[in-house]
Protein backbone atom coordinates (compact mmCIF):
# COMPACT_ATOMS: atom_id res chain seq x y z
CA UNK A 1 0.00 0.00 0.00
CA UNK A 2 3.09 2.50 0.93
CA UNK A 3 4.21 1.91 -2.91
CA UNK A 4 1.27 2.66 -4.47
CA UNK A 5 0.33 5.94 -1.96
CA UNK A 6 3.90 6.98 -3.84
CA UNK A 7 2.74 6.41 -7.11
CA UNK A 8 -0.05 8.08 -6.35
CA UNK A 9 1.38 11.15 -5.07
CA UNK A 10 3.98 11.21 -7.68
CA UNK A 11 1.50 11.09 -10.62
CA UNK A 12 -0.40 13.90 -8.38
CA UNK A 13 2.57 15.59 -8.74
CA UNK A 14 3.19 15.41 -12.22
CA UNK A 15 -0.39 16.82 -13.19
CA UNK A 16 0.64 19.42 -11.00
CA UNK A 17 3.54 20.17 -12.81
CA UNK A 18 2.02 19.83 -16.35
CA UNK A 19 0.43 23.39 -17.79
CA UNK A 20 0.71 24.75 -20.98
CA UNK A 21 3.33 26.61 -22.05
CA UNK A 22 3.37 29.93 -21.85
CA UNK A 23 4.59 32.54 -24.04
CA UNK A 24 8.13 33.95 -23.90
CA UNK A 25 9.04 36.89 -22.19
CA UNK A 26 10.17 40.21 -24.28
CA UNK A 27 13.88 40.47 -25.01
CA UNK A 28 15.82 43.98 -25.75
CA UNK A 29 18.42 44.06 -28.44
CA UNK A 30 20.34 46.67 -29.78
CA UNK A 31 20.76 47.24 -33.09
CA UNK A 32 22.37 50.46 -35.32
CA UNK A 33 20.22 53.73 -34.37
CA UNK A 34 18.93 55.72 -37.33
CA UNK A 35 17.92 59.08 -35.41
CA UNK A 36 16.69 61.29 -38.87
CA UNK A 37 14.71 58.09 -40.10
CA UNK A 38 11.39 58.89 -42.21
CA UNK A 39 9.98 55.46 -40.77
CA UNK A 40 8.95 54.94 -37.34
CA UNK A 41 10.12 51.17 -37.13
CA UNK A 42 8.66 47.50 -38.56
CA UNK A 43 7.20 44.38 -36.90
CA UNK A 44 8.78 40.70 -37.85
CA UNK A 45 6.41 38.34 -37.80
CA UNK A 46 7.99 34.68 -36.77
CA UNK A 47 6.36 31.92 -38.11
CA UNK A 48 7.07 29.56 -35.17
CA UNK A 49 6.73 25.75 -35.95
CA UNK A 50 3.73 24.00 -36.44
CA UNK A 51 1.83 22.73 -33.54
CA UNK A 52 4.25 24.39 -31.13
CA UNK A 53 2.04 27.79 -30.48
CA UNK A 54 5.58 29.38 -30.93
CA UNK A 55 4.49 32.58 -33.08
CA UNK A 56 5.43 36.08 -32.47
CA UNK A 57 5.73 38.98 -33.00
CA UNK A 58 9.47 40.84 -32.74
CA UNK A 59 9.44 45.15 -33.27
CA UNK A 60 12.27 47.17 -34.29
CA UNK A 61 12.56 50.97 -32.99
CA UNK A 62 14.60 52.60 -35.91
CA UNK A 63 14.82 55.84 -34.53
CA UNK A 64 16.14 54.49 -30.62
CA UNK A 65 18.12 51.30 -32.22
CA UNK A 66 15.92 48.85 -29.64
CA UNK A 67 14.83 45.64 -31.07
CA UNK A 68 12.27 43.97 -28.62
CA UNK A 69 11.80 40.18 -29.04
CA UNK A 70 8.28 38.87 -28.24
CA UNK A 71 6.93 42.47 -28.71
CA UNK A 72 3.40 40.63 -28.33
CA UNK A 73 3.56 39.24 -25.25
CA UNK A 74 5.32 41.97 -23.64
CA UNK A 75 2.11 44.38 -24.61
CA UNK A 76 -0.64 42.02 -24.48
CA UNK A 77 0.01 40.01 -21.19
CA UNK A 78 -2.82 39.18 -20.69
CA UNK A 79 -3.72 36.70 -23.83
CA UNK A 80 -1.91 33.70 -21.91
CA UNK A 81 -1.29 32.09 -25.04
CA UNK A 82 0.56 34.65 -27.02
CA UNK A 83 0.00 35.15 -30.60
CA UNK A 84 -0.94 31.30 -31.58
CA UNK A 85 0.32 28.28 -33.74
CA UNK A 86 2.13 29.88 -37.24
CA UNK A 87 2.26 33.35 -38.18
CA UNK A 88 2.01 32.90 -42.30
CA UNK A 89 1.36 36.81 -43.06
CA UNK A 90 1.30 40.38 -41.86
CA UNK A 91 -0.02 44.04 -42.74
CA UNK A 92 -0.97 47.28 -42.29
CA UNK A 93 -3.99 49.11 -43.06
CA UNK A 94 -4.61 52.23 -41.23
CA UNK A 95 -4.45 52.36 -38.07
CA UNK A 96 -4.20 48.66 -37.63
CA UNK A 97 -2.06 46.24 -37.63
CA UNK A 98 -3.66 42.46 -39.24
CA UNK A 99 -1.38 39.27 -38.33
CA UNK A 100 -2.37 35.60 -40.12
CA UNK A 101 -2.16 33.17 -37.74
CA UNK A 102 -2.44 30.18 -39.70
CA UNK A 103 -3.27 27.11 -37.84
CA UNK A 104 -4.98 28.81 -34.97
CA UNK A 105 -7.22 29.68 -37.96
CA UNK A 106 -7.24 33.63 -37.06
CA UNK A 107 -6.36 36.81 -38.35
CA UNK A 108 -5.19 39.12 -35.08
CA UNK A 109 -5.41 42.48 -35.45
CA UNK A 110 -3.83 45.08 -33.01
CA UNK A 111 -3.28 48.80 -33.24
CA UNK A 112 -0.17 49.48 -34.82
CA UNK A 113 1.20 51.79 -32.91
CA UNK A 114 1.21 50.12 -29.36
CA UNK A 115 0.78 46.65 -30.31
CA UNK A 116 -2.40 45.88 -28.21
CA UNK A 117 -4.75 43.91 -28.82
CA UNK A 118 -8.03 45.19 -30.76
CA UNK A 119 -9.61 41.64 -31.93
CA UNK A 120 -9.87 39.24 -34.08
CA UNK A 121 -11.23 37.47 -37.17
CA UNK A 122 -12.08 33.60 -37.53
CA UNK A 123 -10.72 32.34 -40.44
CA UNK A 124 -10.15 28.14 -41.08
CA UNK A 125 -6.71 27.92 -42.47
CA UNK A 126 -5.61 32.12 -43.85
CA UNK A 127 -2.75 32.59 -45.53
CA UNK A 128 -2.30 35.97 -46.86
CA UNK A 129 -3.49 39.49 -47.11
CA UNK A 130 -3.96 42.25 -49.28
CA UNK A 131 -5.97 45.89 -48.35
CA UNK A 132 -8.00 48.44 -50.60
CA UNK A 133 -10.84 50.67 -50.06
CA UNK A 134 -11.72 50.08 -47.12
CA UNK A 135 -11.09 46.17 -46.53
CA UNK A 136 -9.02 43.64 -45.80
CA UNK A 137 -8.77 40.37 -47.98
CA UNK A 138 -7.52 36.91 -46.87
CA UNK A 139 -7.04 34.52 -48.37
CA UNK A 140 -7.26 31.01 -46.87
CA UNK A 141 -7.16 27.01 -47.54
CA UNK A 142 -10.27 26.57 -45.82
CA UNK A 143 -9.34 22.23 -45.57
CA UNK A 144 -7.22 20.86 -42.72
CA UNK A 145 -3.89 21.69 -42.97
CA UNK A 146 -2.35 19.19 -45.17
CA UNK A 147 -5.40 17.64 -46.22
CA UNK A 148 -4.72 16.40 -49.84
CA UNK A 149 -8.88 16.09 -50.19
CA UNK A 150 -9.34 19.75 -49.25
CA UNK A 151 -11.97 21.97 -51.10
CA UNK A 152 -11.43 24.90 -52.99
CA UNK A 153 -9.86 28.24 -51.27
CA UNK A 154 -11.88 31.32 -50.83
CA UNK A 155 -10.33 34.76 -50.60
CA UNK A 156 -12.72 36.88 -47.84
CA UNK A 157 -13.60 40.56 -47.67
CA UNK A 158 -13.01 41.71 -44.33
CA UNK A 159 -14.85 45.03 -43.03
CA UNK A 160 -12.01 46.62 -41.31
CA UNK A 161 -13.89 49.12 -38.75
CA UNK A 162 -16.30 45.94 -37.44
CA UNK A 163 -13.48 43.63 -38.17
CA UNK A 164 -16.43 40.79 -39.80
CA UNK A 165 -16.54 38.86 -42.77
CA UNK A 166 -18.78 40.44 -45.30
CA UNK A 167 -17.90 38.34 -48.54
CA UNK A 168 -16.80 35.48 -49.93
CA UNK A 169 -15.56 34.00 -52.83
CA UNK A 170 -14.42 30.66 -54.23
CA UNK A 171 -10.86 30.29 -55.98
CA UNK A 172 -8.35 27.37 -56.70
CA UNK A 173 -7.24 25.05 -54.44
CA UNK A 174 -4.83 26.47 -51.92
CA UNK A 175 -4.71 30.06 -52.63
CA UNK A 176 -1.52 31.85 -51.50
CA UNK A 177 -0.80 35.54 -51.94
CA UNK A 178 -2.81 38.04 -53.41
CA UNK A 179 -2.43 41.43 -55.57
CA UNK A 180 -4.83 44.69 -56.39
CA UNK A 181 -4.08 46.31 -59.63
CA UNK A 182 -6.94 48.11 -61.68
CA UNK A 183 -10.32 47.12 -58.88
CA UNK A 184 -9.14 43.45 -59.64
CA UNK A 185 -7.66 41.20 -57.11
CA UNK A 186 -5.16 38.37 -58.32
CA UNK A 187 -4.94 35.31 -56.33
CA UNK A 188 -2.28 32.54 -57.07
CA UNK A 189 -3.44 29.67 -56.74
CA UNK A 190 -1.07 26.39 -55.72
CA UNK A 191 -2.91 23.11 -55.12
CA UNK A 192 -0.07 22.14 -52.40
CA UNK A 193 -1.89 19.96 -50.70
CA UNK A 194 -2.12 17.37 -53.48
CA UNK A 195 1.14 16.67 -55.49
CA UNK A 196 1.73 15.90 -57.98
CA UNK A 197 -1.78 17.69 -58.88
CA UNK A 198 -0.86 21.26 -58.29
CA UNK A 199 -2.72 23.96 -59.27
CA UNK A 200 -1.37 26.16 -62.44
CA UNK A 201 -4.07 29.12 -62.43
CA UNK A 202 -4.02 32.78 -61.03
CA UNK A 203 -8.11 33.47 -59.87
CA UNK A 204 -8.95 36.84 -60.95
CA UNK A 205 -11.46 38.40 -59.19
CA UNK A 206 -13.65 41.78 -59.59
CA UNK A 207 -13.87 43.54 -56.27
CA UNK A 208 -17.38 45.26 -57.31
CA UNK A 209 -18.64 42.16 -58.11
CA UNK A 210 -17.22 40.33 -55.70
CA UNK A 211 -17.22 37.32 -58.11
CA UNK A 212 -14.31 35.39 -60.01
CA UNK A 213 -14.59 36.58 -63.61
CA UNK A 214 -11.48 34.40 -64.91
CA UNK A 215 -8.31 32.26 -64.17
CA UNK A 216 -5.13 33.02 -66.05
CA UNK A 217 -3.07 29.48 -66.71
CA UNK A 218 0.79 30.28 -65.38
CA UNK A 219 2.65 27.42 -63.96
CA UNK A 220 2.54 24.58 -61.15
CA UNK A 221 2.38 25.36 -57.96
CA UNK A 222 1.96 29.02 -57.83
CA UNK A 223 3.30 31.12 -54.56
CA UNK A 224 4.80 34.60 -54.10
CA UNK A 225 2.67 37.22 -56.56
CA UNK A 226 3.60 41.18 -56.06
CA UNK A 227 2.64 43.81 -58.64
CA UNK A 228 5.18 46.52 -60.10
CA UNK A 229 4.30 50.19 -60.73
CA UNK A 230 3.50 49.51 -64.34
CA UNK A 231 0.53 46.79 -63.94
CA UNK A 232 2.56 43.92 -64.55
CA UNK A 233 2.58 41.16 -61.63
CA UNK A 234 5.44 38.75 -60.75
CA UNK A 235 4.21 35.11 -59.70
CA UNK A 236 6.90 32.38 -58.27
CA UNK A 237 5.85 28.31 -59.40
CA UNK A 238 7.80 26.20 -56.98
CA UNK A 239 7.70 23.35 -59.52
CA UNK A 240 6.99 19.97 -58.19
CA UNK A 241 11.04 19.53 -56.25
CA UNK A 242 11.80 17.14 -58.45
CA UNK A 243 11.66 17.51 -62.28
CA UNK A 244 9.40 20.52 -62.86
CA UNK A 245 11.94 23.69 -61.69
CA UNK A 246 10.93 26.76 -60.29
CA UNK A 247 10.65 29.85 -62.34
CA UNK A 248 9.57 33.56 -61.86
CA UNK A 249 6.94 34.64 -64.10
CA UNK A 250 5.47 38.17 -65.50
CA UNK A 251 2.08 38.39 -65.85
CA UNK A 252 0.40 41.49 -68.20
CA UNK A 253 -2.94 42.61 -66.45
CA UNK A 254 -3.91 44.60 -69.39
CA UNK A 255 -3.74 41.69 -71.46
CA UNK A 256 -4.21 38.64 -68.78
CA UNK A 257 -1.18 36.74 -69.82
CA UNK A 258 2.54 35.78 -69.48
CA UNK A 259 4.40 38.42 -71.15
CA UNK A 260 7.92 37.19 -69.96
CA UNK A 261 9.77 34.04 -67.92
CA UNK A 262 12.79 33.77 -66.07
CA UNK A 263 13.83 30.62 -66.04
CA UNK A 264 15.38 30.29 -62.22
CA UNK A 265 14.38 29.91 -58.34
CA UNK A 266 12.52 32.58 -57.23
CA UNK A 267 11.35 31.72 -53.55
CA UNK A 268 10.51 35.48 -52.37
CA UNK A 269 10.86 38.91 -53.85
CA UNK A 270 9.74 42.20 -52.52
CA UNK A 271 9.39 45.28 -55.36
CA UNK A 272 10.75 48.27 -54.47
CA UNK A 273 10.41 51.65 -56.95
CA UNK A 274 11.99 49.88 -60.31
CA UNK A 275 13.69 46.70 -58.36
CA UNK A 276 12.74 43.33 -57.50
CA UNK A 277 14.75 41.92 -54.80
CA UNK A 278 14.59 38.43 -55.35
CA UNK A 279 16.00 35.11 -53.09
CA UNK A 280 15.75 31.44 -54.27
CA UNK A 281 16.29 28.57 -51.70
CA UNK A 282 15.62 26.14 -54.32
CA UNK A 283 15.02 22.30 -52.23
CA UNK A 284 15.31 19.38 -54.81
CA UNK A 285 14.57 15.82 -53.69
CA UNK A 286 16.41 14.11 -56.07
CA UNK A 287 19.78 16.29 -54.87
CA UNK A 288 18.56 16.37 -51.28
CA UNK A 289 19.91 19.77 -51.38
CA UNK A 290 18.69 23.61 -51.12
CA UNK A 291 20.49 25.40 -54.11
CA UNK A 292 20.67 29.76 -52.90
CA UNK A 293 21.23 32.22 -55.07
CA UNK A 294 20.26 36.49 -54.54
CA UNK A 295 19.18 38.14 -57.73
CA UNK A 296 17.62 41.56 -58.45
CA UNK A 297 15.77 42.84 -61.26
CA UNK A 298 14.94 46.51 -63.52
CA UNK A 299 10.88 45.55 -63.58
CA UNK A 300 10.69 48.58 -66.20
CA UNK A 301 12.62 47.03 -68.30
CA UNK A 302 12.06 43.13 -67.43
CA UNK A 303 15.94 42.65 -67.22
CA UNK A 304 17.93 40.35 -64.80
CA UNK A 305 20.49 42.37 -63.55
CA UNK A 306 24.54 41.75 -63.30
CA UNK A 307 25.06 42.48 -59.30
CA UNK A 308 23.35 40.27 -56.58
CA UNK A 309 22.06 43.17 -53.47
CA UNK A 310 24.13 41.78 -51.24
CA UNK A 311 28.26 42.28 -52.31
CA UNK A 312 30.29 41.56 -49.41
CA UNK A 313 30.24 37.81 -49.13
CA UNK A 314 28.34 37.62 -45.98
CA UNK A 315 25.68 36.11 -47.69
CA UNK A 316 27.49 32.53 -47.06
CA UNK A 317 26.61 33.55 -43.29
CA UNK A 318 22.61 32.74 -44.27
CA UNK A 319 21.57 29.12 -43.76
CA UNK A 320 17.62 29.45 -44.51
CA UNK A 321 16.97 33.07 -46.20
CA UNK A 322 13.21 33.18 -45.42
CA UNK A 323 11.70 37.03 -45.38
CA UNK A 324 12.89 39.96 -47.38
CA UNK A 325 12.22 44.04 -47.23
CA UNK A 326 13.58 46.80 -48.50
CA UNK A 327 13.24 49.96 -46.57
CA UNK A 328 11.69 53.05 -49.08
CA UNK A 329 13.32 55.52 -48.13
CA UNK A 330 17.26 54.68 -47.40
CA UNK A 331 16.94 51.44 -49.69
CA UNK A 332 18.28 49.41 -46.60
CA UNK A 333 17.94 45.85 -47.22
CA UNK A 334 16.45 43.06 -44.78
CA UNK A 335 17.17 39.40 -45.00
CA UNK A 336 16.01 36.98 -42.57
CA UNK A 337 17.37 33.74 -42.01
CA UNK A 338 15.43 30.82 -40.59
CA UNK A 339 18.76 29.04 -39.95
CA UNK A 340 17.58 25.03 -38.43
CA UNK A 341 13.81 26.29 -38.22
CA UNK A 342 13.75 25.11 -33.90
CA UNK A 343 15.53 27.77 -32.80
CA UNK A 344 15.95 31.27 -33.01
CA UNK A 345 16.73 33.22 -36.50
CA UNK A 346 18.71 36.47 -37.26
CA UNK A 347 16.97 39.51 -39.21
CA UNK A 348 20.55 41.08 -40.80
CA UNK A 349 19.84 44.62 -42.46
CA UNK A 350 21.95 45.67 -45.97
CA UNK A 351 22.81 48.83 -46.98
CA UNK A 352 22.01 50.07 -50.82
CA UNK A 353 26.09 48.60 -51.72
CA UNK A 354 24.74 45.50 -50.06
CA UNK A 355 27.12 45.38 -47.11
CA UNK A 356 25.99 44.15 -43.98
CA UNK A 357 25.26 46.95 -41.24
CA UNK A 358 23.99 44.97 -37.93
CA UNK A 359 22.17 41.49 -37.19
CA UNK A 360 19.87 40.61 -34.61
CA UNK A 361 18.40 37.42 -33.17
CA UNK A 362 14.80 37.09 -33.77
CA UNK A 363 11.96 34.73 -32.90
CA UNK A 364 11.58 31.20 -33.96
CA UNK A 365 11.47 31.21 -38.42
CA UNK A 366 11.49 34.77 -38.87
CA UNK A 367 9.35 35.27 -41.79
CA UNK A 368 7.14 38.51 -42.54
CA UNK A 369 8.08 42.29 -42.53
CA UNK A 370 6.04 45.40 -42.51
CA UNK A 371 7.25 49.17 -42.13
CA UNK A 372 5.29 51.34 -39.68
CA UNK A 373 5.31 54.95 -40.76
Amino acid sequence: MRNLSFLLVFILVLLACRKEPRPLPSEISRVEPEPTAVLRGMYLVNEGNMNMNKASLDYLDFRNGIYTRNFYNQINPEVTKGLGDVGNDIGIYGSKLYIVVNVSNKVEVLNVRTGKRIGQINITNGRYLAFAKGRAYVSAYLGRVGDPTAVNGIVAEVDTTTLSISRTVRVGRQPEEMAIVNNKLYVANSGGYSPPNYENTISVVDLDSFMETKRIEAAINLHRLKADKYGDLYVTSRGDYYDILSKLLVIDTKTEKIKKTFDFAASNLTIDDEVAYIYATSWNYLQGRNTINYFMIDVKEELLLKQQFITDGSDKHIRVPYGIAVNPYNKDIYITDARDYVTPGKLHCYNVEGHLKWSVTTGDIPAHLVFVK
